[in-house]
């Protein structure tokens, strides 16, 4: 680093005698040093000052015609105002006085004749340190002088658009009540939705085989949009937290997504439109497409809210179209609508949150969430739209092979009969898990509260505990401490709807065997019950 210094700089040596001259040309060679100039002619300091641009003076003191404290008060007044220009005093003179003065007239170090060259040369490179830190110190403050004048230009634009930056602000807080509302939301929602899918699947044999092939039909469609909305209440947590990045994710048919969306949104685009006596005609033209590792719901949530979209965006009727293809190792995905468009300041907007055109029938978070859908699978979306001339999203996905996606082996997932005790302090919740196990075999019995498994369990002898977490008197996580003080060795499997929370903050309850998160199915239900006995 000190070599480097010295070969980068230039050097100006200013002295009446031209040995002392060829002496500091010489220590300077050796030392590998950058460009050297010198004078012995005072009178032509600050011309050469000014033509060669040197990084550091070696100054003599007495010399004829000029002396050295009038051309530091020259170079002083020379130099741009803030300008850092090292002067190094060498000279004979030995006073505190010269020194002094020496120092007071803009020297910046002083050596006396005869010279050690360890020294100059030591002196020399803090000097050049210090103008090179100097330099690039001036480099930034002139790159943060650039800056400042660019956000000055902004300054207009940005008052223009004041107002509209104080109603986004109202929006945002009330995001953040929306976020510390979410996990409250999220874990009734949750349970409301381990009823439906409960039933639903101890219902699922019936409408397999008892029941029209339409009524079946209707009874799956109820089935996917229950498990869209666990999904949708999953992602509630992205208002108060970020997503996890190691998401398990699984091939996705894209396709058949964009298939059931239209299935699923019928109601509103099709059924809701004619009502108003106009129609809205859906084409597709959906070309063989590779697999896309993500989750179904996730990618039929943004379909729906691309449809609703078009469909307000078609308030007399017209075409919404969908087009999918295969391009350079990606998933592209094309919705169209003849709508009204947009103009060119609402396409450029309209992904941003909060941002609408529909006044009070808009929360502006629908597009905002297929950008976000799109950034977090490194996608991108392109909106192409004119002003009363319709709207085209362009969707474009990475796609994989499914032969890449990492699947769990299903493993034996057969378990004896076991006896297990439901607790959960609403009677319908531990009903419908009560009935899920009895449809595998398992005599489950249901109570109400943490004290009364207690005493179950000092009573006779059980297989499994199964427990919901938020219970009054005793949550889940104190239930399974309590049992393992009391010398209880019964597994223990933890029902919640705050599992992605409890997740981040330390996981599965200490004493408990296995952590949830509703809504729970007979499916998952009876994975995690293998799970806990091969443990």
């Amino acid at each position: 680093m000190p070599e480097l210094v010295l070969k980068k700089a230039r050097f100006l040596i200013v002295d009446d005698e031209a040995s002392n001259v060829r002496l500091l040309e010489r220590l300077l060679e050796l030392a590998k040093a950058g460009y050297v100039v010198s004078t012995t002619d005072p009178r032509r300091v600050i011309s050469m000052l000014l033509s060669e641009k040197p990084d550091i003076v070696l100054l003599d003191l007495h010399m004829p015609f000029v002396d050295g404290f009038t051309l530091l008060s020259q170079i002083k007044t020379a130099l741009p105002l803030g300008e850092y220009l090292p002067i190094l005093v060498l000279t004979a003179d030995v006073t505190p006085q010269t020194r002094q003065r020496a120092l007071e007239k803009g020297a910046h170090d002083f050596l006396t004749k005869p010279l050690d060259s360890d020294e100059v040369l030591l002196r020399i490179r803090n000097l050049l340190e210090t103008r090179f830190l100097h330099l690039e110190l001036q480099r930034q403050n002139e790159a943060l002088e650039r800056q400042v004048k660019e956000r000055t230009g902004q300054l207009e634009d940005t008052l223009v658009r004041l107002k509209a930056a104080q109603e986004q602000l109202v929006k945002q807080e009330r995001l953040r009540a929306l976020g510390m509302m979410a996990s409250g939301i999220a874990h009734d929602f949750n349970n409301a939705l381990t009823m439906v899918l409960g039933y639903g699947e101890l219902l699922s044999g019936f409408f397999k085989n008892e029941v029209p092939a339409r009524e079946r039909e209707q009874f799956q469609h109820l089935m996917e949009a229950a498990e869209d909305a666990s999904h949708v209440v999953a992602r509630l947590r992205d208002f108060y937290r970020p997503a996890e990045q190691d998401e398990l994710r699984v091939p996705v048919d894209v396709n058949i997504a964009i298939q059931q969306a239209i299935v699923l949104t019928a109601p509103r685009w099709r059924d809701k439109s004619r009502a108003k006596g106009i129609q809205i005609q859906v084409e597709t033209n959906l070309a063989k497409l590779p697999s896309f590792l993500g989750h179904a719901p996730e990618v039929r949530e943004i379909l729906t809210n691309l449809i609703f979209n078009a469909v307000d965006a078609m308030p007399e009727g017209g075409v919404l179209r969908f087009t999918t293809s295969s391009e350079d190792g990606c998933i592209v995905i094309r919705v169209s609508d003849t709508g009204v468009g947009m103009t060119e300041e609402e396409s450029s907007r309209c992904l941003e949150p909060f941002y609408t055109t529909k006044g009070d029938r808009g929360t502006g978070l629908g597009l905002a969430a297929v950008y976000g859908f799109v950034q977090r699978y490194g996608g991108s979306v392109v909106v192409e739209s004119r002003k009363w001339n319709g709207t085209t999203f362009t969707l474009t996905l990475p796609s994989s092979t499914v032969k890449n996606v990492p699947v769990e082996p299903p493993g034996n997932l057969s378990v004896p009969s076991l006896r297990v005790l439901v607790v959960d302090d609403q009677e319908i919740i531990r009903q419908v898990i009560v009935e899920m196990l009895q449809a595998e075999g398992h005599q489950a019995v249901p109570v109400e509260s943490a004290q009364e498994v207690l005493r179950q369990l000092a009573l006779s002898t059980w297989d499994l505990v199964i427990s919901d977490q938020s219970m009054p008197g005793m949550t889940g996580a104190q239930l399974a401490a309590e049992m393992r003080v009391r010398g209880s060795t019964v597994p223990l499997i933890v029902l919640t709807g705050f599992g992605d929370e409890m997740r981040t903050k330390g996981g599965t309850p200490q004493g408990a065997d296995l952590l949830i998160s509703k809504p729970v199915t007979a499916n998952t239900l009876k994975k995690a019950i293998a799970t806990v006995l091969k443990r």
